[in-house]
């Protein structure tokens, strides 16, 4: 009899217990979550893209590349460099109305910000500016990955914090760093200890109903090219470190899969020494500035020559460059300044790029990645498409 009424209390304090669970989980979802600010921001769980990334079913996979946003504080941020006519109505909100017309008219299957994404010093706020400044590609629900300027850290937050708080935004693919593989110390030595914030490969798929829809045919490879550093008693523009090849051409390699023969392009902020050179050679658009690099050459261009599957790196940094120029087989292209805060040319619009790969025909279905062409879009009443060409084919020497 005890026994029997003890197991009664048991079932009636243990159903108290669960209604009192999910009482406060009700309060907490329904009541207290939607106080909790961050800065102007409700916090909410992070939305993800669809995965994986993947060429469409017209064999193509478009990418937005856009550099030097230098967002301040949208509509109290004046522009730089734009025509007396338009100084008076001209502030951040410019480089959000051409963000905007660019998603809508290319409708990218990617977008790809290279760095200086806000402008530290006219950022009162970082995590404000980073949601203004991306959100027309938040909005549009498109997958997006960021890597950081050399201007991006100097408001509220670090570098690590930046691309922390970059990784957990909406459709954001971005990564601090790759992951450490503890279960292999030989690729734990490789990932485990990277310089920089922002280093990181993303796979895009093959087309669905292909031989290829669960297979990387293309690699798309971030990395962090610092901001500033010192050498000697000498002041710098970062550059790419020892640890970060060793990380990329150990990637290429194949420590994470067999190795193929799937191209890869580049995405990062400050171009290498060698862009110098273009000068002097033939190229694709304009070279109106000095190239602004590291007085240090760690040897990138060597590293990529040798990795064999990049073909194509694309960099900010120097606003008014927006050429295209080949050095020992691999294109070197400046996205051209996007944003209005940043500076330009009076008369020269902002612009951006886009790079589109395409897979080639097979009898049946899409095979791996045949071509990859790239051209600009200028802010101007027509939106102008500019400078096409073609940076690789699979059926052409390089």
């Amino acid at each position: 009899m005890e026994s029997s009424v003890n197991q009664r209390w048991i079932i009636h304090y243990t159903f108290l217990y669960f209604t009192f669970i999910s009482a406060t989980l009700y309060l907490l979802q329904t009541l207290i979550s939607p106080q909790l600010i961050l800065g102007h921001q409700p916090i909410t769980l992070k939305t993800n893209p669809p995965l994986p990334l993947r060429f469409s079913s017209l064999g193509a996979f478009k990418i937005l590349q856009v550099a030097d946003m230098h967002f301040g504080n949208g509509a109290v941020t004046r522009c730089r460099d734009v025509l007396p006519s338009e100084f008076d109505a001209c502030s951040d909100l410019n480089t959000t109305r051409f963000l905007r017309r660019l998603i809508d008219a290319e409708r990218p299957d990617f977008v790809a910000f290279t760095g200086d994404n806000i402008f530290g010093t006219s950022a009162a706020d970082a995590a404000e500016s980073l949601f203004k400044a991306f959100s027309p590609v938040m909005e549009s629900r498109l997958p997006w990955a960021a890597v950081l300027g050399n201007h991006d850290q100097k408001s509220t937050m670090t570098r690590e914090e930046l691309m922390t708080f970059i990784s957990l935004m909406d459709y954001s693919l971005s990564q601090i760093n790759p992951p450490e593989d503890p279960s292999d110390p030989a690729i734990g030595r490789l990932f485990g200890d990277i310089d920089g914030f922002g280093n990181y490969n993303l796979s895009v798929n093959g087309a669905a109903g292909s031989h290829l829809a669960n297979n990387s045919v293309l690699n798309l490879f971030f990395l962090d090219s610092g901001d500033r550093a010192t050498v000697g008693e000498l002041q710098t523009y970062g550059w790419i470190k020892e640890s970060q090849l060793r990380w990329l051409h150990g990637l290429s390699q194949g420590f994470l899969s067999p190795p193929t023969e799937t191209p890869a392009l580049a995405f990062f902020h400050i171009p290498v020494p060698e862009v110098r050179q273009l000068y002097l050679k033939e190229i694709v658009g304009q070279f109106q500035q000095p190239v602004s690099c590291s007085m240090v050459n760690s040897g990138v261009l060597q590293s990529l020559v040798s990795m064999g599957d990049v073909k194509a790196v694309f960099v900010g940094h120097d606003h008014t460059n927006d050429f295209c120029g080949n050095l020992d087989g691999i294109w070197f292209c400046y996205g051209g300044g996007c944003g209005y805060h940043g500076y330009g040319r009076a008369g020269w619009p902002r612009r951006a790029r886009i790079i589109v790969a395409e897979l080639g025909k097979g009898e049946r279905a899409w095979m791996g990645v045949e071509r990859i062409r790239t051209w600009k879009r200028l802010d101007d009443e027509k939106l102008s498409k500019i400078d096409e060409q073609v940076l690789w084919d699979l059926h052409r020497p390089q």
